[in-house]
């Protein structure tokens, strides 16, 4: 359900370019010696947006330094750090966990148990460093799989239990920020799980499988209508962001909002 919020590259300065760049190789690294190789494997631009945002908002100081990896051996490139990454590497793994978890107790898989067994410890400490967050993540996925078993199709009603969790993420510390970002996070989150469900609405009607958008999709005006419903959710979302006094990173993290998020729904667009 990740990927969606990302950048508008020919839109960016090279300088923006860079430096977003930085801030996600800096994400892959601090998951490798937080989690190992296999958390790396939770890589997401989602949480590179959250590490941008909460860096320029806190004004947080960033470790700036040059490095190889194993897509990139041969050439060093700009890798950039905070404390901001580290909370964003522990919230991939609580989201990669507590999914998990819920898909081996609900369906059995087998995938659900591998990656529930991976990063079963590590679980025990984040529990602890973060119980708020966890135990909003894991309440939430639980009730979006109570809704999937229930056959419950009002959008709103499921988009907004996955916004619930994207905006308790989105609260780095209880304080004067808090409600902006709970809701800028609240509705990014409902953009993201409406966008999800609209990529996915032809495959799973084909396979049987649950799609809240299964019943709009039956009706003629379905595509003006879910481009209005994703419209309505990032435009909240962006407002919410206008609120917040960020100079630094300011133009980069428009980009993403005004522009990047989109970058998904056009390829879906050009596909059909």
């Amino acid at each position: 359900m990740f990927g969606y919020v990302t950048i508008n590259k020919p839109e960016l300065k090279i300088k923006e370019y860079v430096r977003y760049k930085a801030y996600y190789c800096g994400l892959c690294k601090t998951l490798k010696e937080r989690h190992g190789r296999l958390g790396q494997i939770t890589l997401t631009y989602d949480m590179t947006f959250l590490i941008v945002l909460l860096s320029a908002l806190y004004e947080i100081k960033t470790e700036m330094a040059e490095d190889r990896c194993m897509i990139h051996p041969t050439k060093k490139h700009p890798v950039m750090r905070n404390q901001i990454s580290d909370y964003a590497a522990d919230m991939n793994i609580a989201l990669t966990y507590y999914n998990c978890e819920d898909d081996w107790l609900d369906e059995r898989s087998v995938k659900g148990f591998c990656g529930k067994l991976a990063f079963h410890k590590k679980m025990h400490t984040l529990e602890k460093n973060y119980p708020r967050q966890c135990k909003v993540i894991k309440d939430k996925l639980k009730k979006l799989q109570e809704y999937e078993k229930q056959d419950i199709r009002e959008i709103d009603i499921v988009a907004g239990c996955f916004g619930e969790l994207m905006g308790e993420l989105f609260v780095y510390e209880q304080d004067e920020w808090e409600e902006n970002l709970r809701r800028l996070g609240f509705y990014l989150g409902k953009y993201i799980y409406i966008l999800d469900a609209y990529e996915d609405i032809e495959e799973d009607k084909k396979n049987g499988s649950y799609n809240p958008l299964e019943l709009l999709y039956e009706q003629e005006e379905f595509e003006e209508v879910a481009k209005q419903m994703l419209l309505t959710m990032i435009s909240a979302c962006s407002q919410e962001f206008e609120k917040l006094p960020i100079i630094q990173d300011a133009e980069l993290l428009r980009n993403i909002l005004y522009a990047g998020v989109w970058t998904k729904y056009d390829k879906i667009q050009d596909k059909k």
